[in-house]
């Protein structure tokens, strides 16, 4: 199409670590919307240094916000899916500004790549964040989009988890357990949540 080219472009700057300045490029399409900057900063003060050494996954990554940051600030590697071909491009571009070594991209419908990625951070032996941050409208589509995340959650192991975290509309009831994770923490902003989940304390 010929308005692709006309795409606005905004920006937002990796906020801590290695990269911290570093600017990512986030194109102004409804399927993809950067996490505010002050979720993620609140997200990363709940990890802090915990991310370390650890796998990152961003489901629905859009130009790769979150999980750069988690790069810069330290994380073994980054696995990044994204289905929508301007924001792709983005995510690669960004990616090349900060350390192309630890970060691994997925083009196609998340839903359908989640498997593949879960096998791959499982077979590192390395424990793994996962962030979701589903695109969604407020009339049709929401439930369906939210039900598969969960389902999909539902299928991660506490041996492999070190935390899930789901960015969503705050009118939203996520439910207080999910597969072999429970609800930790759950932060409001405005019309955005984040809920937090771990693998079930015995």
């Amino acid at each position: 199409m010929k308005h692709k080219d006309k795409i606005k472009i905004f920006t937002t700057s990796i906020i801590g670590g290695d990269f911290k300045g570093k600017k990512i490029e986030i194109p102004d399409i409804s399927t993809t919307r950067s996490s505010k900057g002050i979720l993620k900063e609140s997200f990363f003060n709940t990890i802090q240094f915990e991310i370390i050494d650890k796998n990152f996954v961003e489901v629905f990554a859009g130009s790769g916000s979150v999980g750069l940051e988690a790069v810069s600030r330290g994380a073994a590697g980054s696995y990044f899916m994204e289905y929508n071909k301007t924001a792709f491009r983005c995510l690669e571009s960004n990616i090349k500004n900060t350390d192309p070594s630890r970060c691994t991209t997925f083009y196609g419908d998340s839903f359908e790549n989640f498997d593949n990625v879960y096998e791959i951070v499982k077979k590192t032996g390395i424990k793994t964040y996962f962030y979701f941050d589903p695109p969604f409208s407020t009339r049709d589509g929401m439930d369906d989009v939210y039900d598969k995340t969960i389902s999909l959650i539902e299928n991660i192991k506490p041996e492999i988890c070190e935390m899930v975290t789901v960015e969503h509309m705050t009118n939203l009831d996520m439910p207080k357990n999910i597969g072999e994770l429970e609800l930790v923490k759950r932060k409001k902003f405005g019309r955005s949540t984040m809920s937090y989940y771990t693998p079930v304390s015995n």
